[in-house]
């Protein structure tokens, strides 16, 4: 049985940060909403608390039912967490005089205790909250304080309970990877067995015995989700997986024969299917990025139930959803304000009455990268920069047709071409193009031209769900768009997107 740890989400913007931390010491762990929290079984070595926007003062502050957790595993409360289990059970929790975010230095009270086990004192952590905890109960014991936070961390006596108010998970906290390796290697006992390789092999095994002698059916894209769930699904299942790739018109340049040739050798059973019509008659007309989105969507499910159902006595359907698909669709107080509607996440399965597989489901997107090449999977496919499921038709900003498809795909492929041959693609967690619905006047030659506007997009990310604007020189922004605007009819002005998410996503659309 698979060891693991379980987070409690209270809905921090940091919860995924403390799950890559954990996952970074090779033991595996599961977030889930502090309402569904999972049956506790052998498996589970430890739980932590996240932190939280709500403050527990608040009259819809959330309260998980911890019976069976606390006094019985190992728990770690994180800022909200150490609040709740302050104030929970006898102690105080009061607005901080001032708003308590930064950098502080924290001065370790007991170096005997477990947690804190060789930090050195004053180490640098990171605050960021605006109550804080006036009192404790009597049975708990602090063990480490800052200049304005006497109770930065503190022990339950008689439990192996903790608490800290401050983020050991951001790399503001100098010695964080330290205390989270104390509590989750020293203080849970995990054996940090978790690794590509057992991934795999732990996942063939079980699919094999879940989907035994049945078929099942994928939607390849040719992005590195699909490609290592088609892999590992074919090491599981062999001929039994049937592979569909649908050409929308949406994709990149030449991106439908390039990525059937990349699965040849591969030895999956993939069919092509062109259905450029289909999409863009569809979806004439359309300018709201939702609706895109919805109208590709059915599309696709149509187009790929169409093919499916001439493939004989399929019971399943793959998908390679990925953990950050998972978590931006399902919050802590049920499901989350829609952002923006995820390719990968529900439609198909209700429309095709099949069983859904997700082997990827659990994992980060760089542990897919990870598992891709424990499974052998050429490093051309699993270096792609990730691709959104509804293709170019959410980079053309307005209405989508195939002549400004086009010139999107003649400015993309310069980019990204461009990026290779500079040797900075592989600094990039994501590129792309936006083609805006502007025009802008400009000089060519000696003549007037009214044309449009292209936006270059590129930021640095390991998982897709914060990420940066990427400072590319100078000079290579002014050779793509000096080569933009002499190769690509219809474009006069190039713009380069210096917005991080959070507040911006990563796509305009």
């Amino acid at each position: 049985m698979q060891e693991k740890i379980i987070i409690l989400d209270f809905g921090s913007q940091y919860t995924q940060l403390i799950a890559r931390r954990v996952r970074e010491m090779n033991v595996y762990c599961e977030i889930h909403p502090f309402n569904k929290i999972p049956p506790i079984d052998n498996s589970v070595r430890g739980v932590i608390l996240s932190g939280s926007p709500y403050s527990v003062r608040d009259e819809a502050a959330p309260s998980p039912d911890l019976t069976g957790i606390k006094g019985v595993l190992p728990l770690l409360g994180v800022c909200y967490g150490a609040q709740y289990l302050a104030s929970a059970f006898g102690g105080e929790v009061q607005p901080a005089p001032s708003r308590e975010y930064g950098r502080a230095m924290l001065s370790v009270a007991d170096g005997t205790d477990e947690l804190m086990h060789g930090l050195p004192s004053p180490t640098q952590v990171w605050m960021s909250h605006g109550d804080t905890i006036t009192s404790v109960p009597e049975n708990y014991r602090i063990v480490a304080s800052t200049e304005d936070v006497r109770v930065a961390a503190y022990r339950i006596g008689g439990e192996r309970t903790w608490g800290i108010q401050f983020h050991p998970e951001v790399y503001h906290s100098t010695d964080g990877a330290a205390l989270l390796r104390n509590f989750v290697v020293g203080i849970c006992g995990c054996s940090q067995t978790w690794t590509s390789e057992s991934f795999v092999e732990t996942t063939v095994a079980e699919l094999r015995e879940k989907l035994g002698d049945d078929k099942v059916v994928l939607g390849l894209s040719g992005g590195v989700d699909s490609s290592v769930a088609a892999v590992l699904l074919h090491r599981a299942i062999g001929s039994n997986l049937y592979c569909i790739f649908v050409d929308s018109g949406l994709l990149r340049k030449n991106e439908f024969d390039e990525v059937l040739e990349s699965y040849k050798g591969m030895g999956l059973n993939v069919k092509g299917v062109k259905a450029h019509k289909r999409f863009f008659d569809d979806l004439k007309g359309v300018t709201d990025p939702e609706k895109k989105r919805k109208i590709i969507g059915r599309d696709f499910v149509e187009v790929f139930n169409i093919e499916a159902q001439q493939i004989q006595n399929v019971g399943w359907l793959a998908q390679g959803t990925i953990y950050p698909d998972v978590i931006e669709s399902v919050s802590v107080n049920g499901p989350s304000a829609t952002i923006k509607s995820h390719h990968n996440v529900g439609g198909l399965p209700e429309k095709m009455n099949l069983k859904v597989v997700e082997p990827l489901r659990l994992l980060f997107k760089d542990e897919v990268r990870r598992v891709g090449r424990a499974l052998g999977i050429d490093a051309k496919i699993l270096n792609r920069h990730p691709f959104p499921g509804p293709g170019l038709a959410i980079r053309v900003l307005g209405e989508v047709t195939p002549e400004r498809v086009s010139i999107l795909q003649e400015v993309d492929k310069i980019f990204i071409d461009s990026l290779q041959n500079a040797g900075l693609y592989g600094n990039v967690w994501q590129a792309g193009a936006i083609l805006l619905p502007v025009k802008s006047v400009g000089v060519m030659g000696d003549e007037r031209t009214y044309e449009s506007c292209v936006a270059l997009r590129a930021v640095a990310s390991t998982d897709g769900m914060t990420a940066d604007w990427v400072h590319l020189p100078y000079e290579f922004l002014a050779d793509v768009s000096n080569e933009i605007i002499n190769k690509v009819k219809g474009v006069n002005r190039v713009v380069y997107d210096i917005s991080s998410k959070p507040p911006a996503t990563i796509e305009w659309e």
